[in-house]
Order: C-alpha cells, then sequence, then structure tokens
C-alpha cells in the first residue's frame, strides 16, 4: 500500500457537488493499493500514520503524532498512487489492486485509524472526487508499506 500524507489544517472532499468528508486539523491521506496488498499491509501503514510524530510540540520540534494532538484522518481512495510511468506517455496502473480488493483494503486501513481512537472521514471508493486542503507547514510525506521491509541504510 502507498499512502501520501498531508498534514493540513482542514481538508474536505466533494463527490457530485456535495461534501462526503470533512475534517479540521490532522491528516489527509491519499491511499493506494497495490496487487498483492491485504489486511496485514493497511493495519500496518494505519498504525505508522496515526504515530508518525509528525506535528509540532512546544519548542517547534515534529514530536507529536496524530493520536497524540487528537486529530483527525481524511481517507481518499487514489489509485493513481501506483502510475507506471517508465514507457510511453500514458501512464500503466497495472500494479494498482482490482476495485474488488482495493475497496475492503481502502476500508480496513480507515477502520484500523478508527480502533486507534481516531476521527476518520473519508471520500467514496471509485467516485471522480475533488479534493480541497489547506497544507499545514506545509509537510507531505510519502509512506510505502514495502519500504517497511527494506533494511535501513
Amino acid at each position: 500500500m502507498r499512502a501520501i500524507i498531508q498534514r493540513v489544517s482542514q481538508a474536505s472532499v466533494e463527490v457530485e457537488g456535495q461534501v462526503v468528508g470533512m475534517i479540521g486539523a490532522g491528516l489527509l491521506v491519499l491511499l493506494g493499493v497495490g496487487d498483492g496488498d491485504g489486511e496485514a499491509e493497511a493495519r500496518l501503514l494505519a498504525e505508522k500514520t496515526a504515530q508518525m510524530r509528525i506535528f509540532a510540540d512546544e519548542a517547534g520540534r515534529f514530536d507529536r503524532s496524530l493520536i497524540d494532538v487528537g486529530g483527525s484522518a481524511l481517507v481518499v481512495s487514489q489509485f493513481t498512487l501506483y502510475a507506471d510511468t517508465r514507457k510511453g506517455r500514458r501512464p500503466s496502473f497495472t500494479r494498482a489492486a482490482p476495485p474488488e480488493i482495493a475497496a475492503p483494503l481502502v476500508d480496513t486501513y480507515a477502520a484500523a485509524l478508527r480502533a486507534m481512537g481516531l476521527t476518520v472521514e473519508s471520500g467514496v471508493f471509485g467516485a471522480n472526487m475533488r479534493v480541497s486542503l489547506v497544507n499545514d507547514g506545509p509537510v507531505t510525506i510519502s509512506l510505502d508499506s514495502a519500504a517497511f521491509q527494506m533494511p535501513r541504510r
């Protein structure tokens, strides 16, 4: 699984002109599910998301997590995180999981965040969505569950 996480002061997602998810301070999570991902990857990525210390403490250092600050998460599925642009001009998305596998895993990820006591809003899987945000910092972090298994250099 891959996630682009943006620390926000506010974010929302609309489908057909209607707001379907909105948060104040917290994290906007653009979440992609890859072919071969499962519940273990969803739970691992959710844990990393919730516990990653990217919020400032009193000294201005990144020392607080989403849980610590009582923030919310807005989870938006985004298969384009698995775009393969190595060949040609049109991205290939063959490494993204098919919808029947990806949709339940996006739900598993969101449920894992909720199980940690977080408020979670979400978009509509497969819909054409309009995402609005105010990036705080800006702070944008990329996570890939496959990278968690690689040794650090």
